[in-house]
C-alpha cells in the first residue's frame, strides 16, 4: 500500500507542474495569460454546466475525466498556441510524439493498472473519435474563444486572427461535437471580425 501511495503522490506533485505552465489565451478579464492548469479546470466547469449541449450517448462524467487529464502532457511540451507564429506546430508530427512521450512519463509515475487507465483516457481524448472525446475537444475549442470574446478580442488581436483561421482551426471542431455553442460563439465573435456562415 505505501508503495502505490508513493506513486500516486509522485503523480499528484508532478500534475500541480500544469500550474506553472502559461497559455496564450488570457483570463475573461484580460489580466493576465491564463495557466494550463486554471484551463483544465475551467473545462471541466464548462463540461459539468455545458453538458446539455452534449450529443447522444455522451457520458459527462468521462468527459469530466478526459478535461482534467488532457494537458498533463504540457509540463513537458509547454502550450502551443494554435493561433501563434508558431500555430503549425500545433498538432505536429513533431508535437504529437514529444507530448506521446510525456504522457508516458508523466502517466508511468502512477501504479500500472492507474496508470494504463488514465493514458488511455489521455489517448482517446487525442484522437477525438468517440462521442465523449468530440464532445471534449469542443469544449477544448469553445472555452479559448470565450475569454478571447470577454477580453475584448485578446489573443486574436494580439496574433491578428482572421474569420477564416478562426473557422478552419476551431469552428469545425466546435461544431463536430457541439453544434450549437458554435453557432452561439461565432455570433458572439462577429464583433471582432466576420465570421463566415
Amino acid at each position: 500500500m505505501t508503495d502505490r501511495l508513493e506513486a500516486q503522490f509522485a503523480f499528484l506533485n508532478e500534475a500541480d507542474r500544469l500550474k506553472s505552465v502559461l497559455r496564450a489565451t488570457t483570463l475573461c478579464d484580460g489580466s493576465r495569460r491564463e495557466n494550463s492548469g486554471e484551463h483544465s479546470w475551467h473545462l471541466a466547469l464548462y463540461a459539468l454546466v455545458l453538458a446539455d449541449q452534449a450529443g447522444p450517448g455522451v457520458n459527462i462524467d468521462r468527459v469530466v475525466r478526459m478535461l482534467i487529464l488532457h494537458d498533463l502532457v504540457e509540463i513537458d511540451v509547454g502550450d502551443v498556441p494554435i493561433h501563434s507564429a508558431n500555430g503549425a506546430a500545433h498538432g505536429s508530427e513533431a508535437t504529437l510524439v514529444a507530448e506521446a512521450r510525456a504522457a508516458d512519463r508523466i502517466f508511468g509515475l502512477l501504479p500500472p493498472d492507474l496508470g494504463a487507465e488514465l493514458r488511455a483516457l489521455w489517448a482517446e481524448f487525442e484522437a477525438a473519435e468517440t462521442p465523449d472525446a468530440i464532445f471534449a475537444k469542443s469544449l477544448d475549442r469553445v472555452q479559448p474563444v470565450m475569454h478571447n470574446i470577454e477580453s475584448g478580442g485578446g489573443t486574436w488581436t494580439e496574433y491578428a486572427v482572421t474569420a477564416e483561421q478562426l473557422e478552419a482551426r476551431v469552428g469545425a471542431k466546435i461544431a463536430r461535437g457541439a453544434p450549437r455553442l458554435w453557432d452561439y460563439v461565432k455570433a458572439r465573435s462577429a464583433r471582432f471580425f466576420k465570421v463566415s456562415a
